[in-house]
């Protein structure tokens, strides 16, 4: 047992978590912990961002990329604020992180006292927990907690808030590991196994059965086990947005992402399946499209950690309340191999489809343009789809999921649940620093980008070997495809007036190279991977590009224009 000021115990708790790594900014009230990490920078990497939203983006790129807990720092009042964007961003995406973030001393709180701000009343919906400490003794125990609260059952974020005068008492610092919560302990192994027998009955008397996986594939380690029970049953697989990469891309079940902008074969599957086996997904509008029409010849099961997820959205035959890896373990055993040909002929039909009427037209080449779904397929075909790819929100956010090609899980990261732009830069940092031995790349819209440019500061000053693509159409592409679609083309306040990106990475040190032409492009995407530090490449991209096939909000996946 060690006596010491709270400020070590916090840093303490981190190490005995295996933390290396804090995003984070300094400010007046947390300056008695920054004094503290003085001491322990050799024990710690702090990555000092330029804006308190970039601290917690890139601890969600890290969580995303590692599998590992990210953590970030802020000061309070507007410090504190300024992470709840990315701490909402997280509870959505069920990203783990636990946040520390300054308060006043104890005996200020409830003055208005100079930069107060009630931080566990704004974040307990955007939370798994938020606690304030007001005493150094609390502190082990308060973060062994909070670790275990944001990694286990379904991860997401946890906020801390630390008063200065907890900051700065002594007190006997021990560290024990928090023990489980009983209702997260219970809910990873809760389900019955006469519901497993009566899954694989359902899955082998279906004709048309199709696999729909989310993220809850990828945190709970499931891949391998998705991939065993497809192949055994000969079932096709579909992916959520946030479940792209789980299942290598060029697998033969494999049938593409789902949704408003995803493919075509897997969103005309599930209106023609009599199965829908749906594993660590929440059913989100994104996917659905009008509920009361969605797959209305299909059973449903449904596997998920979360209680809350299932019957919510959709009505399940058979709920499953349970660990996606370890629920499909038990499947697998009782699953048969039944000839489903016909079903996967279907799928390669619909593909067929889609690249007569889609793919061939955008990848197209015409010799004065370049169309974003050529950048992202250029960046694919250079990268052999070993590289993690991150995004921003928008229209480069969907032409990456359709055209990127995945070959390892966790490859992309996205913000899927709260759509927010900026995310892209800030994550892709985290992301790198997560994972430095692989590729990766940013793809990012123009607006979305500049949300968040000042982080090219971070990536100068921390040499963060991060490639940043900037697909720039002078609109805010996304908005304005609705707008040509849904409002007669009345392009309101959408068109952008943008500034030459490339001198701002010339300000930042960042090598930078602009493609115009389609003819420019190889060779650019070539230079941008093999330069052995970050890079800025900038393709300036038809201006009206549109992304098909798309599901118009609120109609059903049976609307579907292509």
């Amino acid at each position: 047992m060690k006596n010491v000021r709270g400020t070590e115990a916090l840093l303490l708790s981190l190490l005995e978590e295996g933390v290396d790594t804090i995003f984070g900014y300094p400010g007046g009230t947390i300056m008695p912990l920054y004094d503290e990490l003085f001491d322990y920078k050799d024990r710690f990497r702090h990555i000092l961002v330029r804006h308190e939203q970039g601290a917690v983006h890139a601890a969600e790129g890290y969580a995303r990329a590692t599998g590992r807990v990210g953590v970030c720092f802020a000061t309070a009042g507007p410090g504190a604020t300024n992470l709840v964007t990315g701490i909402a961003d997280a509870m959505l995406d069920s990203t783990p992180l636990v946040c520390i973030t300054a308060q006043v001393t104890l005996d200020k709180l409830g003055t208005n006292f100079f930069q107060e701000a009630d931080m566990i009343s704004i974040t307990i919906p955007v939370t798994k927990w938020s606690y304030q400490i007001t005493k150094a003794s609390e502190v082990a125990g308060v973060m062994a907690k909070a670790f275990y609260i944001a990694k286990n059952g379904r991860p997401g974020p946890v906020l801390i808030s630390f008063t200065r005068n907890a900051q700065l008492e002594m007190t006997d610092f021990a560290y024990a590991f928090h023990k489980p919560v009983r209702f997260m302990e219970r809910s990873q192994n809760l389900f019955k196994f006469s519901l497993i027998d009566k899954a694989c009955e359902m899955i082998n008397r279906s004709d048309r059965p199709l696999m729909i996986i989310g993220q809850g594939v990828i945190l709970s380690g499931a891949e391998k086990e998705v991939i065993e029970l497809a192949e055994k049953g000969h079932i096709p697989i579909a992916s959520t947005l946030m479940g792209i990469s789980a299942v290598p891309s060029s697998h033969p079940l494999f049938t593409g992402n789902l949704g408003m902008h995803g493919n075509l074969a897997p969103n005309m599957m599930t209106q023609a399946c009599d199965l829908i086996i749906a594993v660590g997904m929440r059913f989100s509008d994104r996917v659905t499209g009008d509920v009361t029409k969605y797959a209305p010849n299909a059973r449903i099961i449904h596997i998920d950690i979360d209680k809350a997820e299932l019957n919510k959205v959709v009505r399940a035959d058979l709920p499953i309340l349970g660990d996606a890896k370890t629920v499909l373990e038990q499947m697998i055993t009782g699953v048969l191999f039944k000839d489903r040909s016909d079903w996967m002929d279907f799928a390669r039909e619909k593909w067929e489809m889609e690249n007569a009427s889609v793919i061939d037209r955008l990848l197209e080449i015409k010799e004065d343009t370049v169309s974003m779904a050529q950048v992202v397929d250029e960046i694919a075909n250079a990268g052999g789809g070993d590289a993690v790819i991150v995004t921003d929100v928008g229209q480069n956010q969907m032409f990456s999921a359709r055209y990127s090609k995945f070959n390892k899980s966790r490859s992309l990261i996205t913000s899927g649940g709260l759509g927010t732009m900026g995310f892209g830069l800030p994550a892709a940092m985290g992301a790198k620093l997560g994972v430095p031995e692989r590729q990766v790349v940013a793809i990012l819209g123009d607006g979305g980008f500049q949300m968040s440019v000042q982080e090219l500061g971070t990536i100068m000053q921390s040499q963060i070997g991060v490639k940043i693509v900037i697909l720039n159409n002078s609109f805010l592409g996304m908005v304005r495809q609705w707008q040509e679609l849904f409002f007669d083309k009345r392009y309101s306040f959408t068109s952008m007036v943008n500034p030459d990106f490339l001198k701002i990475a010339e300000a930042y040190e960042i090598p930078a190279k602009r493609v115009v032409r389609h003819c420019e492009l190889k060779d650019a995407v070539r230079e941008m991977l093999e330069c052995p530090g970050p890079y800025l490449l900038e393709v300036v991209t038809e201006r009206e590009e549109n992304v098909f096939p798309m599901v118009p909000s609120g109609a059903s996946l049976d609307g579907i224009i292509y």
